[in-house]
């Protein structure tokens, strides 16, 4: 079943690729949506498609090598608005 929800993202995740990362691998799984970095150094994204898609995302995040270290997220669903793709915000 196809949902939308909000994630709100806490660590060492700007200025270390997360948001590129997150777009790749967003779309790789068919997921729809969009991230960008907020003034306070969190990460706000929002993730639309199969439950189970972005379940995996969540998942695969928080193995990432490298300089991104995801400390916490909030989660909640929001109603769907039929992305066309996943985009990064600048």
């Amino acid at each position: 079943m196809k949902k939308r929800f909000y994630v709100l993202f806490k660590g060492q995740i700007q200025g270390v690729g997360f948001r590129f990362t997150v777009m790749m691998k967003a779309r790789d799984l068919n997921i729809t949506g969009s991230i960008r970095n907020l003034d306070d150094g969190n990460v706000e994204a929002y993730f639309e498609g199969e439950e189970s898609a972005i379940y995996n995302l969540l998942r695969d995040l928080y193995h990432i090598s490298g300089f991104i270290r995801i400390d916490d997220y909030y989660m909640k669903e929001v109603p769907c608005v039929n992305d066309s793709n996943f985009k990064v915000i600048y």
